[in-house]
C-alpha cells in the first residue's frame, strides 16, 4: 500500500525536518505544497510557516509546531 502525499508529507514533518517546495517536489513529487499544507491544517496538524530568502529570491518552508 502507498501512502498519500500528504500522509507522506506529514511524516516527514513529524520527523522536525522543514519541508519547502523544491523537496516536496523531488521527495514526493508535489507541485502544490502550499494546498497539501492547507489540507494538514484543516485536518488539525499545527504547521507553521517561515519565509526563506536567498539570492533575492523567497519561498515558504514549513514545519510542525
Amino acid at each position: 500500500m502507498t501512502k498519500t502525499q500528504d500522509a507522506r508529507i506529514l511524516a516527514y514533518l513529524k520527523t522536525g525536518k522543514a519541508l519547502d517546495p523544491m523537496t516536496a517536489l523531488r521527495r514526493f513529487g508535489s507541485f502544490r505544497l502550499a494546498s497539501r499544507i492547507c489540507t494538514l491544517r484543516m485536518a488539525g496538524h499545527n504547521i507553521v510557516t517561515n519565509r526563506v530568502s536567498k539570492g533575492g529570491k523567497s519561498w515558504a518552508a514549513y514545519r510542525m509546531a
